[in-house]
């Protein structure tokens, strides 16, 4: 046998290079991940500006590389495909930012339990307002897509059993107990965005407006559906609401 040729210093330099460069694939920097982290921001305010925009048929991912200062690569990498953006971005929109905290366990929900009756209404409809203002550009696109898409069209399903389980949530806690499977059903369908795109984007409603007529009704069918609950009403207005008479011309829900 050939006696080895092996130095043992230029061996243990190879050991130490090779631990040092198992240490460095297990490092993650705090930097990297930071501009990671506004890279996939960046793609999704694009995604969800051009697909609320021009469609989901006239959105490329192209497109929306260029605008997010980024290539195509990098967002297949981060979403894996243009529906995933989609749904990604569908997120979003509804909650208003990327983290993870689903909007039924956040303080803004559980503060629609505070107050009055009617100001508790109004801060449910003020909520649902934002959310389906933000919600709407990409909504139509997840609808186009859903025609030939069956992941979108799964997401475009799980956003309405979504919005109705927030809906009941947020009911529950205005209303300080359970609300009828029925009257949850009414609000679902009234306090929907395709309401308030009607109201203020067809009928030139304020979202003042909106919002003050969507509290009046979601009252009425609490109080109509036996769900008026122990809440302190404000005692004054239509329906013991505190709303002054505003009528029909006197919103935004979960990580759907």
């Amino acid at each position: 046998m050939a006696p080895s040729t092996t130095n043992p210093e230029s061996a243990t330099r190879s050991a130490s290079v090779a631990a040092s460069g198992r240490k460095r694939s297990g490092y993650h920097s705090p930097l990297r991940q930071r501009q990671a982290a506004e890279t996939r921001r960046s793609v999704l305010r694009a995604g969800i500006r051009l697909f609320g925009e021009r469609g989901w048929t006239g959105t490329t991912l192209a497109a929306i590389a260029k605008e997010a200062g980024t290539s195509v690569e990098t967002v297949y990498s981060i979403f894996g495909s243009k529906a995933g953006l989609l749904l990604a971005g569908m997120d979003v929109a509804i909650i208003g930012d990327d983290e993870e905290a689903p909007m039924t366990e956040r303080d803004t929900f559980a503060a629609l339990g505070a107050g009055r009756r009617h100001d508790r209404l109004r801060r449910a409809t003020r909520m649902a307002q934002e959310s389906y203002a933000r919600t709407l550009p990409v909504l139509g696109a997840l609808e186009e897509a859903a025609a030939s898409d069956e992941t979108a069209r799964a997401r475009l399903i799980r956003y309405e059993d979504d919005r109705r389980r927030v809906i009941e949530a947020g009911l529950q806690l205005i209303v300080g107990g359970p609300v009828p499977p029925e009257v949850v059903d009414a609000v679902w369908v009234l306090a929907s965005p395709e309401t308030l795109r009607m109201l203020t984007e067809e009928r030139g409603w304020s979202v003042d407006q909106y919002e003050e007529w969507l509290a009046e009704m979601v009252d009425a069918v609490l109080r109509r559906g036996g769900a008026a609950g122990g809440a302190k009403a404000a005692g004054t207005g239509a329906a013991g609401t505190g709303v002054a008479g505003t009528g029909a011309t006197g919103t935004r829900g979960g990580r759907g």
